[in-house]
């Protein structure tokens, strides 16, 4: 008898939204005075031994040399030379003499050979979406204490995004899951295209899979990742596109946006709309981890928003295979029982996410360290999902998991709720950190994931780190 896994997704479709063609809205009025400069802008930070200083014109290089002089600073750098008529020369100036940067704005601004010093202030990218659905208070999960909509208990990716993180396309994660609308307006920048593989019919890689272009689907041993019909079929292959949008949705004004703007996804199909089987889920742990041995690609992570069945050593061999090709397994904790009450892993295993790859098996030696991340869902008041399973040892930190919006088949919006939801908010959040640091290790990143979250009363006994994630400094 075939082992049947269920999608980690309590509510179906809660509302589906076809979107009207964009439509470009004008600038706000920018007539607004500009303030005169201030000696001291309170909080803004600046580089603590340097100045910009601007000379008057006619000040010969004796007269500028004087003026440094009189604060102690050197030039580091000519911003511009003296022009008649367009002002005087323009430098970033390095002090020397240990003068506070302040006390050296006030000497140069009372030289009557300079025009203007100030502090060479440090600017940062402040990025933000601007995607409907992230304006108007419906995407919490992205959102941040200090971010506008704000939510604290958001996984803090906006906050990323204002400094600068919007991911990179260089770093690969994998969803095992149903398959994907790879065409979606979305997601599809985002989307793997196999550059060993052209669609000729031949394997050329010889991986043993004919074309996967985008990936594969193993529970119809086809090449096609996506089953859906166009352009009503808003159901098919929903699960896995909603999964992914969460990942890596486009931020292009349009309506959702992911925990990563820049990403790369491949669809790893095994499940259809009545569950997948063990044999399929294998398969793809399999086919991503010979994807990143046969290629080097740089898979960092697989995101697993399934479970149900026991305990099988095939898959807790896949795992520990994927883990010492340096691949991090996300899993969704589970929702629950029969009456949607979320249960005890420590008590009652959930599988995937319950498997631990420090531990091996009589057919394969345990992974160095453990590639296995259990996701618990979190409402948007920071409370544990009624649904969510738990486990003070076995399930590792909360995400947002529920009144989810993200991208679902043929160019639509939906609301789903679960750990299936929560689980890739982690996964992105994975992608986010290798984007800026893509020499650490998949333990060094499952630390950083941890480490980073922030204490949350509902998880505290209820999860290994009793905290959610937030990923506000990758």
């Amino acid at each position: 008898m075939k082992k049947v896994f269920a999608l980690l997704v309590t509510i179906a479709l809660a509302a589906v939204v076809i979107l009207p063609a964009l439509v470009h809205g004008q600038n706000p009025s920018r007539n607004a005075a500009s303030p005169a400069a201030s000696s001291a802008d309170a909080g803004a930070p600046f580089v603590a031994d340097e100045l910009i200083v601007q000379y008057k014109e006619g000040t010969d290089f004796v007269a500028a040399s004087e003026a440094r002089h009189a604060v102690g600073a050197l030039t580091k750098k000519e911003l511009r030379a003296e022009a008649t008529g367009q002002g005087g020369r323009l430098e970033v100036v390095k002090l020397q003499s240990g003068l506070a940067v302040a006390e050296a704005v006030r000497i140069l601004r009372n030289d009557p050979r300079v025009a203007f010093a100030e502090p060479n202030y440090i600017v940062k990218h402040q990025l933000v979406s601007t995607d409907t659905y992230f304006t108007n208070g419906n995407l919490w999960g992205m959102y941040g204490d200090a971010t506008t909509p704000a939510n604290q208990f958001g996984s803090q990716a906006a906050e990323a995004w204002a400094r600068g993180n919007v991911g990179s396309n260089t770093v690969i994660v994998g969803v095992i899951d149903e398959g994907m609308d790879y065409e979606h307006i979305d997601l599809a920048t985002n989307i793997w295209t196999n550059p060993f593989d052209l669609p000729d019919g031949v394997d050329n890689d010889g991986n043993g899979y004919t074309d996967d272009v985008h990936g594969f689907d193993f529970a119809n041993n086809d090449n096609n990742v996506y089953d859906g019909t166009r352009p009503d079929d808003f159901e098919t292959d929903a699960h896995g596109t909603h999964v992914a949008g969460t990942i890596g949705a486009l931020s292009n004004g349009r309506g959702v946006v992911g925990v990563n703007w820049n990403v790369t996804i491949i669809s790893g199909k095994f499940l259809n709309p009545g569950g997948g089987t063990i044999s399929d889920a294998i398969e793809a742990v399999n086919y991503f981890t010979d994807l990143k041995t046969r290629h080097g690609l740089n898979i960092v992570a697989i995101n697993n928003s399934w479970g149900g069945g026991g305990y099988s050593q095939a898959l807790h061999d896949a795992i520990i295979r994927a883990a010492k090709a340096n691949i991090l397994f996300t899993a969704a904790a589970g929702n629950g029982n029969l009456a949607g009450v979320g249960q005890n892993n420590d008590k009652r295993a959930s599988y995937p996410s319950n498997y631990n790859t420090t531990q091996g098996t009589s057919t394969q030696t345990a992974a160095s360290y453990d590639s296995v991340i259990a996701v618990a869902a979190l409402t948007s008041t920071g409370a544990l999902a009624g649904y969510s399973n738990y486990g003070a040892t076995t399930v590792d930190i909360g995400a947002p998991g529920s009144a989810v919006w993200s991208t679902t088949p043929n160019n639509t919006l939906s609301r789903f709720d679960g750990t299936s939801m929560a689980t890739p908010h982690v996964t992105g959040g994975i992608a986010l950190y290798a984007a800026t640091h893509p020499t650490a290790t998949p333990s060094q990143i499952k630390s950083a994931v941890f480490s980073t979250g922030t204490a949350t009363s509902s998880l505290s006994g209820k999860t290994t780190t009793g905290r959610r994630l937030n990923v506000s400094t990758f």
